[in-house]
């Protein structure tokens, strides 16, 4: 694995500063009544034109199938009865099966079904129109109509009398070709129906790859009929079978999202060499690895049977992983043996190789041929980038985009992942910023057609089966956005603004981003009573991975319970106290407003604190938190004195700025794995008092 980087009051929309993106005032063509069509669709699309009137949901889809070989696509019914369902469950309309009869027009023309192996290639544009009469969708494959079915549920939205389709006519393309996920399952493992859920929200948002990372010094979490002691002895029992893996690629490309498995290669291969040690480059484990970080251990890559082996798993992995690429991992092998192994350093100087970098690259080139031979394409990490790699391979850079930018410029095809590490604990607006390929980027025209795309990067050191939506969702859908959306698509606060209802949709198709955290604070203070605690909650996030690894050195087996597993990365407090302050500092002695709320959110954290308090009493876990919550009256004082300062004009004492930013900085330092939320918009107040 790449290294890394060491109840809150909700406002209407309407008082964001930035409410709409594209508000339009229509016409209902139901009513003579005016009503807002309020752009909430994520991602954006690349065309967007308002139109007039709007269309009345009182009856479900009279569904109508054009084009060649559409009426007999699967894929496209089975995309088709999803939409129409979920429609159905949102605005309460009863479902056609039911003995209801189907009015509200719904026409798709698709030219052809998607390939039997989707590939990179394929054509996802789509266009979408709704007019006061009906619906059309016109799509090259059903791949097209499938994200045109996602767009479609996102439009819905209230109007004066019921439920309404705005007018709308939308021209739709992807930016990137590659716009992945990948879920680390190895270190810990993801039950079948956490990765379902995953594709139901990747689907909603159009990502396109599912990157399994499937083998870790921790755990081997495929099956193999071939090699069955790699499951047996390498992953305590928790692996994926053949048919559940199966199953998994059908799900994804039911959904337009084709699966890359991960198989880490020569290093992060101690479940490997516990299975069959004979892969071993001299030192064997005695057992998978339970500790995080560079593991020493590493595959052999001068014996023949080496590739023996890894040509016969390969196969076999080909016929459950249709896909034409495969990822080989290649990063992080220090390996010592092959520094002091005698009959490796002997190969090494018959075949002229200076270092451990060039025995890996000799090791890249045998295991391509195998990857060649099974007719796919190799992906690695940023370390497999080595002189004389043939330019069949993809290079996943977690080393920046200058990583990225080198390998188009020396002819390899390439994936950003460095700027969207989940982990990492940074906000949706860090990440969203991010651009694989920004319009600054030193290349030429055709080096820019190497870059395929981005993926977000899900590692699991931290994660359980109960937390891992949270740490994905909603923040995955913004980074979605930068993968499809024009490069123009930037405005951060509008992107927090539709990040909520997303954030919604997302919890509807199953997934538990929203609810978990809830689940963990009860189970915590165990009592249902957690309205005080949530108010606190809501005001602490999660350090990042590298923080939380230091701190308190965790492992594959330690629990993960604490206050900062139920704590939210990037809450919506975050952005909105932010913002708030923002458009207070702008006028702060006329804008009461934002004054009164700001003064009250801070005040509902220190009413809070008595009965968090005495649930920490019979909390241990919950008692961590401690000195977090002790640290907040002070906090809310400098809030209120700030406020107060820069509503009247006053000038702060002498020294009371000094004593208030110490304050601040103290509030920073480590406590509980768990940081505020809110000490950047807190120090801006304090900074604009005039001394």
């Amino acid at each position: 694995m790449p290294h890394r980087p060491s109840t809150t009051p909700r406002p209407p929309h309407t008082t964001w500063k930035h409410a709409l993106w594209v508000g339009v005032m229509i016409v209902s063509a139901q009513s003579a009544r005016t009503q807002v069509f309020v752009n909430n669709l994520m991602p954006q699309p690349s065309s967007l034109t308002p139109g007039s009137g709007s269309l009345a949901l009182t009856s479900t889809f009279a569904v109508q199938i054009a084009g060649s070989s559409a009426e007999n696509d699967t894929r496209l019914r089975s995309a088709i009865e999803r939409a129409t369902r979920r429609i159905e469950m949102a605005t309460g309309l009863p479902h056609a099966g039911t003995g209801v009869t189907p009015t509200t027009p719904l026409h798709l023309h698709v030219d052809r079904p998607g390939e039997e192996v989707q590939t990179i290639d394929e054509d996802e544009t789509y266009t979408l129109k709704i007019t006061p009469t009906g619906i059309d969708i016109a799509a090259k494959t059903d791949v097209g109509a499938i994200h045109a079915l996602e767009t479609l549920i996102q439009l819905v939205q209230p109007g004066p009398q019921g439920y309404i389709l705005p007018a709308v006519s939308i021209d739709d393309a992807p930016r990137f070709r590659w716009r992945g996920l990948m879920i680390d399952c190895a270190r810990h493992f993801e039950p079948i129906p956490v990765i379902k859920r995953t594709l139901d929200g990747m689907a909603a948002v159009k990502l396109n790859v599912f990157h399994w990372h499937l083998t870790e010094d921790q755990g081997f979490r495929m099956q193999s009929l071939v090699f069955p002691k790699l499951t047996a002895l390498g992953s305590d029992g928790l692996f994926y079978t053949q048919a559940e893996a199966r199953e998994i690629v059908a799900y994804a490309r039911d959904r337009g999202i084709r699966v890359v498995p991960e198989f880490e290669m020569p290093g992060h291969s101690t479940a490997w060499l516990m299975a069959y040690p004979e892969l071993a480059s001299g030192t064997t484990p005695t057992s998978i690895r339970r500790e995080f970080g560079v593991s020493d251990y590493a595959i052999d890559p001068t014996r023949d049977e080496t590739y023996t082996f890894i040509d016969r798993f390969l196969g076999e992995m080909a016929t459950i992983f249709p896909d034409a690429y495969v990822h080989i991992g290649g990063d992080e092998s220090p390996a010592p043996d092959w520094k002091k192994n005698p009959r490796i350093l002997a190969f090494m100087r018959q075949h002229d190789l200076k270092n451990n970098d060039a025995l890996q690259a000799y090791f890249n080139t045998r295991v391509l041929k195998t990857i060649a031979r099974l007719h796919k394409h190799m992906v690695g990490w940023d370390e497999v980038l080595t002189p004389g790699l043939p330019k069949d391979v993809v290079i996943q850079s977690w080393r920046g985009g200058d990583a990225l930018t080198k390998g188009a410029k020396l002819g390899y095809e390439g994936v950003l992942s460095a700027p969207y590490y989940l982990d990492g604990m940074k906000p949706a607006g860090v990440h969203y910023l991010a651009d694989p390929l920004p319009s600054t980027a030193d290349l030429t025209p055709d080096q820019r057609k190497l870059v395929l795309g981005g993926e977000v990067c899900m590692w699991a050191e931290h994660l359980s089966a109960r937390t891992i939506d949270s740490r994905i969702w909603p923040r995955t859908a913004a980074i979605a956005e930068r993968f499809w959306s024009p490069e123009s698509v930037q405005d951060v606060d509008d992107m927090y603004r539709r990040l909520e209802p997303i954030s919604i949709e997302l919890e509807t198709l199953g997934l538990t981003h929203l609810e978990s955290g809830d689940a963990g604070l009860r189970e915590l203070a165990a009592t249902e009573d957690i309205e005080a605690l949530r108010t606190i909650a809501a005001a602490l996030e999660p350090v990042s991975f590298g923080e939380r690894y230091h701190a308190q050195r965790t492992n594959q087996l330690t629990a993960l319970d604490r206050v900062v597993d139920s704590v939210r990365p990037d809450p919506p407090s975050r952005h909105f106290i932010e913002l708030r302050v923002k458009r207070f500092l702008t006028s702060p002695t006329t804008d009461t407003q934002d004054r009164t709320y700001l003064d009250a959110w801070f005040t509902s954290l220190t009413t809070a604190i008595p009965i968090v308090e005495r649930q920490m009493h019979t909390s241990p876990r919950l008692a961590d938190a401690s000195t977090r919550v002790a640290q907040i009256p002070a906090l809310a004082a400098v809030a209120h004195q700030s406020l107060t300062f820069l509503a009247s004009g006053q000038h702060a004492p002498t020294g009371w700025k000094t004593a208030q930013l110490q304050k601040l900085a103290e509030a920073k330092k480590p406590s509980a794995l768990v940081r505020f939320n809110f000490l950047e918009a807190l120090n801006q107040l304090v900074a604009a008092v005039p001394d």
